[in-house]
């Protein structure tokens, strides 16, 4: 997920000048793969568990991160079953909130003397932007698998800091991000957000369906996009789109 690895020796005590920088990957980690076991960080930085546990530790009295219990999948053996860690709000905010507060006054503006419908066009305008052309985009999707298109779109908006990354589910696949930078904004503007999911439907050339965003407080911003079967014409560029269980061959 891009996280730079950093071997840290020992148990961890006495580290105090390299302590801001592991702490800022240790949360890092959470906010690309969380929610994460503290055993998955140690592995994936190169921690020992006793520095990673007193990194967490720090996020947790700062109000950074907070713990779950894992799921429990079958029968769990002996001994105290695993956490679960994620970034809170204010553990996201050290990945920039920039400019939130202008933003919201500036979006009370618009609504205040341009109605809903201004607000409705500058998300939809700001989302056009960022995903590039998206009618463009579309067509460069279209011949590719459903899974290869997922793919692509979740390294664009990861290069633009939503920290995106994508799972296969039996129905479809998942565009997961992690991290939203205008998260404060959406939480009173929802317009932002149904800007970003019909600009993803239209990148990708299919209906797709929003199941969790951070701006109402879930841990990630989840975006289902069902499987299209085979044959199946794009309603965005009239071709026909591959199915990602045949990798993209012709039948």
């Amino acid at each position: 997920m891009g996280v730079v690895k950093n071997v840290e020796a020992g148990s961890g005590r006495g580290e105090t000048a390299s302590d801001g920088g592991t702490r800022h990957l240790v949360a890092r980690l959470l906010l690309e793969q969380g929610p994460v076991t503290a055993a998955a960080v140690a592995e994936e930085l190169g921690l020992s568990a006793a520095a990673v546990r007193r990194h967490l530790d720090a996020l947790l009295a700062d109000g950074e991160a907070c713990e779950r219990q894992a799921p429990t999948l079958g029968h769990r053996g002996r001994g105290r079953p695993a956490k679960h860690f994620s970034l809170t709000e204010a553990g996201r905010a050290r990945f920039g909130h920039a400019y939130d507060d202008l933003a919201v006054s500036a979006l009370r503006f618009l609504r205040e003397h341009g109605g809903e419908e201004a607000v409705r066009a500058f998300a939809a305008s700001r989302m056009s932007a960022l995903v590039e052309s998206r009618r463009s985009l579309a067509k460069r999707f279209a011949g590719e698998n459903d899974k290869e298109r997922v793919a692509a779109l979740a390294n664009l908006l990861s290069r633009e800091g939503y920290a995106a990354s994508t799972r296969t589910l039996g129905s479809g696949e998942q565009l997961c991000q992690h991290h939203c930078p205008v998260a404060h904004v959406a939480a009173e503007f929802p317009e932002l957000c149904e800007a970003e999911t019909a600009a993803f439907a239209e990148a990708l050339g299919t209906h797709v369906q929003r199941l969790a965003t951070i701006a109402r407080g879930d841990a990630v911003c989840t975006t289902h996009v069902p499987a299209v079967p085979k044959g199946t014409k794009s309603p965005v560029t009239g071709t026909e789109m591959s199915n990602a269980q045949d990798g993209g061959k012709p039948a």
